[in-house]
C-alpha cells in the first residue's frame, strides 16, 4: 500500500511509490525543457529539480492552479502544434473552458487509463456497452470511454445523451449488457420506461458506468439518487470521478467503496488550506500531477474537487487509495446565514422530494456581498400544500430558508441547457 508522502527509509519504499519518484523526475525534466509556464515557475522560485527526489519533496513547488490554466493556457502546451492529435477542453464549470491538447501517446494513454476503469468496474469483453453521453464538443470522457471500450474488447453503441424512447428502443434491439449515463439521466429512462409499460427488470442491462454526478454519500452509502435508480431498477452502479485535466479515472469496483487510484498514471494529493497532506478521512482539495502526458501534463494542479480518501487495502485486493464522492467544488462553497454549503448535498435535499420534479440552483451577491440562494423549482404541483411541505423540509435540513421560485418545465429547461453547455446545469454561480 503506498503511503502519502512520508520520508520513509528507502529500502522499505513501495514498488509502486519508487516507480511514482521515477516517473516524476522524467516529468520534471520534460517540463523544465518543454513547457513555458514551468519553464517559468521553476526560475521564479528557485527550483533546483534535481533536488526533488521524492514524493515528499513535491512540497517544495508551488500549486498550480486553474486560473493559470485558463489564463495561460498556450503557456502549458509542451508539444509543436503538428504534433497534437486532438483538441479537447473542459466543461467551463468554473469559469471559461480550457483547452487540453493530446498526442497520439496521450491518446494512448487515456485509452489505457479507461481500459483500466472498465477492468475495475467488471468489464470484459463480452460486454457491450451503450454510450448515453455526447461524443462531440471537445468532451475528452466521449473519446475516452470509447476507446477504453474498443481496447477491452467489448462492443458499443454509440447513441448520445438524451431521448428515452430511442435508448430504450436501442436497448430492446441491440441488447446492451451496461450503460455510461449521467445518473440523473438513469431516472428519466425509468420514468420513461414506467409510463410506456417497460419491464426494465426483464432487460439485458445489469450494470451502469455513472458519470458527471455522485450516486454516493461520503460513507460510502447511496444517496437518494442511487438510491432511487437501484430501488426501481436492479442494476449494479459504478461510480466514477475524473477531469479533463487530470485525464485519468477513479472508478469504484464492485465492492462501491471509493473510485479506485491509478498510481502508475498520476500523482495524487488531497491538500488543506495550508497545501498541507490531510489525513485519510478528512476533506481536501484533490491535487493530481500526471504522469506520462506529453502534450499538456500538470504538476500540482489543484482541481478544486474537494474529496477525502481511504488508503485501507479494498476487499477487492486492490491496495491503492480509494477517493470519496466529490463532497464539492472549493470556488461554489456557499457561506449562507452562517451555514456552509456544497452544491452536491443541495442536489442530494432537493433529489429526495417527489414534490419536485426539477431544479437549478442560482447563487448570487446581495449588496453588502453576502452569499444567497435562490432556488427554482419545478413542482409536482403548485398549490399552498405543496408548498409548504418543501418549505418546512429545506429549513428542517439546511436550518436556513432559501428563496425559492416556482417555475415551469420550459422555464426550467431554458435555465439548464446552454447553447454552450455539453449537459444540463443546475448550478448556476453569479457571484463576483
Amino acid at each position: 500500500m503506498m503511503a502519502f508522502f512520508q520520508e520513509t527509509d528507502r529500502r522499505q519504499t513501495d514498488p509502486a511509490t519508487l516507480m511514482q519518484e521515477q516517473k516524476l523526475q522524467k516529468l520534471l525534466l520534460y517540463l523544465s525543457r518543454h513547457s513555458p509556464f514551468y519553464k517559468e515557475l521553476f526560475k521564479k522560485n528557485g527550483i533546483d529539480i534535481t533536488a526533488i527526489q521524492t514524493l515528499a519533496d513535491l512540497q517544495f513547488i508551488p500549486t498550480t492552479s486553474k486560473d493559470d490554466l485558463q489564463q495561460r493556457n498556450d503557456d502549458f502546451l509542451c508539444v509543436p502544434g503538428e504534433k497534437v492529435a486532438e483538441y479537447t477542453s473542459t466543461s467551463g464549470t468554473l469559469g471559461s473552458p480550457v483547452t487540453i491538447a493530446l498526442t497520439a501517446n496521450d491518446l494512448d494513454r487515456l485509452a489505457c487509463n479507461e481500459y483500466n476503469s472498465f477492468l475495475c468496474a467488471d468489464g470484459t469483453s463480452n460486454d457491450s456497452y451503450q454510450l448515453m453521453l455526447t461524443l462531440d464538443r471537445q468532451f475528452m470522457a466521449g473519446i475516452a470511454y470509447y476507446s477504453g471500450i474498443r481496447k477491452l474488447g467489448a462492443g458499443i453503441i454509440r447513441l448520445g445523451p438524451g431521448v428515452p424512447s430511442l435508448q430504450w428502443e436501442t436497448i430492446q434491439r441491440l441488447k446492451p449488457t451496461a450503460i455510461v449515463a449521467v445518473p440523473s439521466f438513469i431516472l428519466k429512462l425509468i420514468q420513461f420506461a414506467k409510463e410506456t409499460g417497460i419491464d426494465i427488470n426483464s432487460t439485458s442491462v445489469k450494470k451502469a458506468i455513472c458519470i458527471g454526478e455522485n450516486i454516493r454519500n461520503t460513507d460510502f452509502s447511496l444517496n437518494i439518487l442511487g438510491k432511487k435508480i437501484t430501488e426501481s431498477w436492479d442494476i449494479h452502479l459504478y461510480s466514477t470521478y475524473a477531469s479533463t485535466e487530470m485525464q485519468t479515472a477513479f472508478t469504484e469496483c464492485a465492492e462501491g467503496r471509493g473510485g479506485h487510484y491509478q498510481p502508475e498514471l498520476l500523482i495524487v494529493e488531497l491538500l488543506d488550506e495550508n497545501n498541507k497532506q490531510v489525513a485519510p478521512y478528512t476533506p481536501g482539495e484533490v491535487t493530481i500531477t500526471t504522469l506520462g502526458v506529453e502534450g499538456m501534463p500538470l504538476l500540482r494542479y489543484k482541481t478544486g474537487d474537494i474529496c477525502m480518501y481511504d488508503d485501507e487495502p479494498c476487499a477487492c485486493g486492490r491496495t491503492s487509495l480509494r477517493l470519496s464522492p466529490v463532497m464539492g467544488r472549493k470556488k461554489q462553497m456557499i457561506k449562507f446565514k452562517g451555514t456552509t454549503l456544497y452544491p452536491p448535498a443541495l442536489f442530494d435535499l432537493l433529489n429526495e422530494r417527489e414534490e419536485i420534479l426539477d431544479f437549478v440552483i442560482e447563487v448570487y451577491s446581495n449588496e453588502i456581498g453576502l452569499d444567497q440562494v435562490l432556488l427554482y423549482l419545478l413542482p409536482v404541483e403548485e398549490t399552498e400544500a405543496c408548498d409548504h411541505q418543501i418549505r418546512a423540509y429545506l429549513q428542517a435540513r439546511l436550518r436556513v430558508s432559501p428563496h425559492i421560485k416556482y417555475v415551469n418545465a420550459e422555464e426550467i429547461q431554458k435555465k439548464q441547457l446552454r447553447d454552450t453547455s455539453r449537459k444540463a446545469v443546475k448550478f448556476i454561480d453569479l457571484r463576483s
